[in-house]
């Protein structure tokens, strides 16, 4: 007997597993989501009326007023896309709980983030990486090489992959075509983008943060009681085999593996092996963490450096829940539906899912819509769309202000800082455009594991950046040349194997690639480690052929040299906006007074009419000495370092109860 209360069923509906109705067709799951989108879209709103938006830094950076817990949880939401949940949980489903190692890294990689890192970028008075870049070397072509490989990355790893996983979980739902539903949620995420900055991302992102978690505790709640707890879930997770294996394919494709449970695996045979896990991720991890523009540029628009520690202790924390709230989910979808998240066959696989090399993808999805009651199933769906409109948000703001500040200004540099915000913004299309062009190519990549897929693209072509940032910091020796030849080599390294790997095709475990051993044999964990080591010696040897960078030039910009009061000068004249401001000096034009219409138009868009007042060259040195100040009270500086050191203690804990 069921109790239906306007909709909401306290009971699930058991049949529904084999029927192809629309799950979100009730009251209450359509009433949860029109209010999480009126809720989301009221507090960009307030974002935007709150913040200053009208300069490229209130834009982009919040006006360097934002505190610990929204940057934490801007963080978090920007890291927890729809990727997450749809491919931990997938490949937690295909291989256990290995991959939530990956989740468990970031907890030792994001100390690095605040407290070796953040410094260094803040006092050197950055806004983008390749900014950094360009003031530690000199040289606009490490600039515009690091921008423009920094936006492939995103559109490879980032927005196709969170795009086509949000789709995965819409199509479950809703048996709505994928394209039109990517198109919808892009067009609700632009516009909060594009018209609240920074700002409205992080507030949007903090609501969003909340959402995720509470929605995804409630899952893991309704799973973990399906299957009668954690002792049962182990039991059952090992008997988890499809029905229908087919003649030909080996046991070891349908059976889960022995070290399901373990987190470190042979370092051979294992399908993460354990020096790969701690030594290759860490790398993988510096260059998201430490050095990519979506996570600094959050740590960059805090009050001071106290707020920055605090924000990535807070993020830390939360990063111990994916393997919880995700990957365990994930594989209890295993054990309930293993004929179809651990399909084999793949006429069967291409039925229930679209893809013939497997369909661990749709665990979550396929969790949410068949185990939760009505309103709840609504939830999850809003929590779905919140991570994967968090983390394209965070994306767009930061993908723009890379085009902006280091590629359209170099060939723009009379452009007002209202024209550079309208290139930013109209950037964002012609990234969505690509995005979705992509996504055929991640439905087949990996055996159809999206996470593996994330990670194998990133050691492909990060290592060389994460080589590059941590010797021009703690390395003062290394120069332009030795920097952009090592990332230029590593670059064509990382491709050819990347290449050689598509072409191929990755197969699957009942059709394997042909690509051979000498390419795709290393695993990519240890390709990632391995590339890292070749460009670090690309680096130091062309550095040391080359001539020195003489102190002058690195004041505040490398570690050793962190607190030097003395004046830097350039390596060369920063002309890329040089000439912004002559092109706005003219005080003494008429300005005609707008019209309603074309003030409504310029608050909405954040474009103010009135010239900013000039300022004097004490108050530009004054406002420049806050904005790289790093001092902290004593205080405050105590209880940070005392909390980091707990957060190091719970992650030893953790990787060694799980080992």
């Amino acid at each position: 007997m069921t109790w239906d209360y306007f909709g909401f069923s306290l009971l699930r509906n058991v049949a529904r597993n084999a029927s192809n109705d629309i799950a979100i067709n009730n009251p209450a799951d359509i009433s949860v989501i029109v209010i999480y989108f009126v809720v989301v879209l009221a507090v960009g709103l307030w974002a935007m009326v709150r913040t200053n938006r009208s300069t490229v830094g209130g834009f982009f950076l919040a006006g360097r007023s934002m505190v610990w817990w929204p940057i934490g949880a801007s963080l978090f939401a920007s890291n927890i896309g729809s990727g997450h949940f749809v491919g931990l949980a997938g490949t937690g489903a295909a291989a256990g709980i290995a991959i939530g190692g990956f989740e468990w890294n970031a907890l030792f990689v994001v100390l690095l983030l605040g407290w070796l890192f953040v410094p260094i970028y803040i006092k050197a008075g950055v806004v983008t990486m390749p900014e950094y870049l360009k003031k530690r070397f000199g040289g606009h072509r490490i600039r515009i090489y690091l921008s423009v490989l920094s936006l492939f990355l995103y559109i490879f790893t980032k927005i196709s992959a969170d795009m086509f996983s949000g789709a995965i979980f819409i199509n479950q739902a809703m048996k709505m075509n994928i394209y039109l539903a990517v198109v919808m949620l892009l067009a609700i995420t632009a516009l909060y983008t594009v018209t609240g900055g920074l700002a409205a991302v992080i507030y949007t992102d903090t609501l969003q943060t909340i959402i995720m978690v509470v929605g995804s505790f409630i899952l893991m709640g309704f799973a973990f009681n399906e299957v009668g707890g954690y002792e049962n879930f182990q039991e059952l997770y090992m008997n988890a085999i499809p029905s229908r294996v087919g003649m030909n394919i080996s046991a070891e494709c349908y059976t889960p593996r022995p070290d399901s449970f373990h987190i470190f695996r042979d370092p051979i045979t294992g399908d993460m092996p354990w020096p790969g896990l701690i030594f290759g991720l860490t790398i993988q991890a510096a260059w998201y963490w430490c050095t990519d523009q979506v996570i600094v540029q959050r740590c960059l628009s805090a009050k001071n450096m106290s707020h920055v520690k605090a924000g990535c202790i807070l993020c830390g924390y939360l990063k111990l829940l994916p393997m919880f709230l995700m990957v365990m989910p994930g594989m209890i979808s295993r054990i309930l539906y293993p004929d179809e998240v651990a399909c084999v066959i793949p006429e069967e696989c291409k039925e229930f899912c679209g893809t013939e090399v497997g369909c661990t993808n749709i665990a979550y999805p396929k969790l949410v819509v068949d185990l939760m009651p009505n309103g709840l199933r609504g939830l999850m769906l809003s929590v779905m769309l919140a991570s994967l409109m968090s983390s394209l948000t965070s994306i767009f703001n930061s993908s723009s202000t890379l085009f902006t500040m280091d590629i359209y200004a170099k060939f723009r540099r009379r452009a007002s800082e209202k024209e550079l915000m309208i290139a930013g913004r109209l950037f964002i299309l012609v990234l969505i455009g690509i995005s979705i062009a992509w996504i055929p190519i991640i439905q087949t990549a990996q055996s159809g594991q999206l996470f593996d897929y994330i990670q194998s693209i990133t050691s492909y072509l990060a290592p060389p950046i994460a080589a590059v940032f941590t010797l021009g910091i703690f390395c003062k020796r290394v120069n332009e040349p030795g920097a952009f030849y090592g990332m230029v080599i590593g670059l064509l390294i990382g491709l050819s194997r990347m290449i050689a790997e598509f072409a191929y095709g990755t197969g699957s475990c009942a059709n394997p690639s042909d690509c051979p051993t000498i390419i795709c044999g290393v695993h990519y964990l240890y390709f990632g480690l391995i590339l890292f080591a070749i460009s670090c010696l690309l680096v130091l040897g062309i550095s040391l052929m080359t001539k020195p960078i003489d102190d002058k030039h690195l004041h505040r910009l490398c570690w050793s040299l962190r607190n030097s009061k003395e004046e830097r000068i350039d390596i060369e004249a920063d002309d890329w906006i040089e000439e912004e401001k002559s092109s706005s000096m003219n005080v003494d034009e008429p300005e005609l007074e707008p019209s309603c219409w074309k003030n409504a138009y310029n608050w909405f868009c954040g474009f103010e009419q009135k010239k900013a007042p000039q300022l004097s060259a004490e108050e530009e040195a004054e406002l420049k000495r806050k904005l790289t100040d790093t001092w902290e009270k004593p205080l405050w500086r105590n209880v940070v370092n005392a909390n980091a050191i707990i957060l190091l203690t719970v992650c030893v804990f953790f990787h060694g109860f799980f080992g």
